[in-house]
């Protein structure tokens, strides 16, 4: 899958759980196979424009080909639109950064020689800066339990450097998710359109 249509996938699921609709649910309002929608999430088939369209159009948004130019505008538009996480979806991810940051300095304590435990803590430090979806806490909370067990001498290097991995890949993403520089203020809002 390329990244623009995984892209497109994972602003569908998000639209989705957004509106609290499940996959079944979607599926009845779009007139598209619940299982279609579960492979479209999951990147497992390539989406159909005719299914892209129901799709979006049952969770009120629209597929439209904006001029390249005029894509930071409209990207703008959209994130601003966006309602911010709740007080008590930040809350809840503070919590499970905290407990990830003290399971990390107590195997950095037991295992000072271990860079991957290190980089792991630098990694998870930067995502406590950014604001991560709630649904992307379960990549914490595991990297948590993988580091937990290895604490526990029950889980090894390979399963250190996996959790590292994963971390690694959800900053990465919400790096990317940030808006760029030049576009941090708005050029347009919704507010600007004439309605006369």
């Amino acid at each position: 899958m390329t990244y623009t249509t995984e892209q497109i996938a994972q602003n569908l699921k998000a639209a989705r759980e957004a509106k609290g609709l499940s996959q079944r649910a979607l599926a009845k309002t779009a007139d598209v196979p619940q299982s279609h929608i579960s492979k479209i999430e999951n990147g497992a088939v390539d989406l159909r424009l005719s299914s892209l369209i129901e799709i979006a159009r049952a969770l009120d948004l629209e597929v439209t080909l904006v001029p390249r130019k005029t894509l930071p505008a409209v990207q703008s538009i959209v994130r601003s639109s966006r309602p911010s996480q709740s007080a008590n979806a930040l809350k809840a991810a503070r919590k499970e950064y905290q407990k990830l940051q003290k399971s990390l300095t107590l195997a950095l304590q037991e295992s000072p020689a271990m860079k991957e435990i290190a980089q792991l803590q630098r990694q998870v430090r930067d995502l406590q800066r950014l604001q991560v979806p709630l649904p992307e806490l379960d990549a914490i909370r595991e990297a948590n339990k993988t580091v937990l067990a290895f604490k526990n001498h029950t889980k090894g290097l390979e399963d250190i450097r996996k959790a590292l991995a994963d971390v690694q890949k959800l900053r990465n993403a919400a790096v990317h998710a940030l808006p760029s520089a030049e576009s941090v203020r708005p050029a347009y809002s919704l507010e600007d359109i004439d309605h006369g």
